[in-house]
């Protein structure tokens, strides 16, 4: 199985307009609503791609409860297993405005709950246990922190993964991402912009070495419409997407994550990896919701994208 961590889940939210302006009243064409945050996008795509997947984190109040009830009826729900924390605070909302007449989607994010210390004490026992079941293979640990929760945290989460002998990947920024490094990570997941502002690189191979230095085991970087570059002990790889994609990115960084990892369990070599992880991505542009995936453009684009050795 794969653990994928959430602290800071949310219910998304889509609305589709026909054209966003500002300081007018918009008529919404139809509404989208999944669980969401960066773990549970991650754990539907996996479940989608015949993984076991376990996902936990926080929920709480009525968003909390529309979010497990809709997890719970997502495609090969059969795959997923529940294993969230109960908050006293309500889960967040992510509301997304798709502009129909360009494609561009607007995001408003809530922050999320208070997490108390010990509802962060409960979640930290369950997250043990499905470590020290045997059953994991891999785990992956997503998103922002929401409130009360130490910004160290994903480096204590890295940590007790390491001990247990469980692969992990980091997908975080900011602070967490930099504190969460010295716990050296196996693998982390960060666009061009979080890479950047980590290292203080704008060229994304030098930033990925960079990183690696900072304790990385390895870096596989999301760079938008030029694919995936990654820096591995093994090697340094880019992989190309056939051409480029108009669409809603939401949730494309997240099934790049499960490409990734289902690959690490496959035991696939890294340029295998990178192309389902660009094929995912990209099939997750197009797709109508948010944070859902495209199955049959991801077929038929994993043989189309191009991997080659670079650095």
């Amino acid at each position: 199985m794969i653990i994928t961590v959430t602290l800071n889940a949310a219910l998304d939210v889509t609305y589709r307009v026909p054209s966003l302006r500002p300081h007018t009243t918009h008529r919404v064409l139809d509404i989208a609503e999944r669980p969401g945050g960066k773990g549970l996008n991650v754990a539907r795509v996996l479940a989608d791609l015949g993984h076991r997947a376990v996902v936990t984190g926080f929920a709480g109040g009525t968003a909390g409860d529309e979010l497990r009830r809709r997890l719970a009826a997502v495609t090969r729900a059969d795959l997923l297993t529940d294993a969230l924390v109960p908050t006293a605070g309500a889960t967040r909302r992510t509301v997304g405005v798709v502009d129909a007449a360009t494609g561009d989607t607007t995001m408003f994010n809530e922050p999320g709950p208070t997490v108390s210390p010990a509802e962060w004490s409960s979640f930290v026992d369950v997250y043990r246990g499905l470590l020290a079941s045997g059953e994991a293979g891999a785990v992956a640990l997503c998103g922002s922190l929401p409130p009360g929760v130490p910004v160290g945290a994903y480096a204590d989460l890295v940590r007790e993964a390491r001990s247990a002998g469980v692969f992990v990947l980091l997908d975080t920024s900011g602070e967490p991402l930099r504190r969460g490094l010295a716990a050296r990570p196996d693998l982390i997941k960060p666009n061009a912009d979080e890479l950047a502002g980590l290292t203080g690189f704008s060229e994304p191979a030098r930033a990925a070495r960079d990183a690696r230095r900072r304790g990385a085991r390895a870096v596989a970087a999301s760079l938008g419409a030029e694919g995936m570059l990654a820096v591995a002990e093994e090697g340094v790889w880019q992989a190309l997407p056939p051409g480029r994609l108009s669409g809603n990115p939401t949730g494309a960084g997240d099934s790049a994550v499960a490409g990734l990892l289902s690959g690490v369990v496959e035991g696939l070599p890294w340029p295998r990896r990178l192309a389902r992880a660009v094929a995912l991505s990209a099939a997750t542009v197009v797709a109508p919701a948010a944070g859902e995936y495209d199955r049959g453009v991801y077929e038929e684009l994993l043989p189309q994208v191009k991997v080659s050795a670079a650095g």
